[in-house]
């Protein structure tokens, strides 16, 4: 299967456009059109449905694209690798999400580069559920995940265990003695599902079904800043507050009728393989 025609098709499901797609890839028009076609022949099913107005992926299309990226991974993974060894030893691939990375992986991966720098090391920084999917690909030789991955022919361990802690800008004075669960719910939370586990369902659950944030985002560490410029709070990790806390540029805020599970962060392996940090 030509990966040039599954980099199409993924790029033709992300701009849903044959113009901006061809753009996006500095081909012409026609030859999107030509590759998609070609794809659909070999397949055997329409991927795309058609109109003046749109394009639209097919449920074969949905089905499809999650395979169709995870084929082109794998193709410019083996290329880089088989690239690698002349050059290096080893090289070593990293997963992680985005908070784990910032909290407690970076001084880890800089002491290996300087003990071992004739290997080469690839940091992927992505959501848990994929660095999962990732690993069980090989496209990882470990992924440190808010998920844990307990399964044959996998090593799983709890990396780092943190405290959730209720923040808000050092300015916000109206806080000072504390929150309820009840006040919660009315106040300006700023929401961020940066913990697909037990963690995750806790903050949800201390809300109401369906009920709706004015922000959300799913990076805990980019959330900070919105917090400092409009008296929010939010639950983030203790290890992401703890420098702003120190600078009062945050606040902690003491909850008075409940209390917050920690977070564990697990790092998964291959069986057998050696623990790179």
């Amino acid at each position: 299967m030509d990966t040039q025609s599954l980099q199409t098709f993924v790029a033709l499901a992300e701009y849903r456009n044959f113009t901006k797609t061809a753009d996006s890839l500095f081909i012409a028009q026609s030859t999107v059109t030509n590759r998609i076609a070609e794809l659909e022949k070999e397949i055997g099913k329409q991927l795309f449905a058609r109109n003046k107005r749109k394009v639209t992926l097919t449920a074969e299309g949905e089905a499809f694209l999650s395979y169709a990226k995870r084929i082109i991974e794998l193709s410019e993974a083996g290329i880089q690798e088989i690239n690698a060894i002349k050059k290096y030893t080893d090289t070593i691939r990293i997963g992680s999400t985005n908070t784990i990375y910032e909290c407690h992986l970076f001084p880890l991966i800089k002491d290996y580069m300087t003990k071992y720098p004739e290997q080469a090391v690839k940091i992927t920084i992505t959501h848990s559920t994929d660095l999962v999917q990732a690993i069980q690909d090989n496209l990882m030789d470990v992924v440190y995940s808010y998920i844990p991955f307990y399964h044959a022919g996998f090593d799983c361990q709890v990396f780092a265990t943190d405290n959730l802690a209720l923040v808000t800008s050092y300015q916000n004075n109206a806080y000072n003695h504390g929150i309820s669960q009840e006040d919660l719910v009315h106040a300006n939370y700023l929401y961020c599902n940066f913990a697909l586990q037990e963690v995750g369902l806790f903050i949800k659950e201390l809300f109401p079904p369906h009920h709706q944030f004015g922000f959300e985002i799913d990076n805990s560490t980019k959330l900070i800043p919105y917090l400092i410029a409009f008296n929010g709070i939010s639950f983030v990790p203790e290890s992401i507050a703890a420098p702003y806390i120190k600078e009062q540029k945050l606040k902690q805020i003491p909850l008075l009728d409940f209390e917050a599970p920690k977070i564990n962060c697990y790092r998964i392996t291959h069986k057998n393989s050696p623990h790179f940090l």
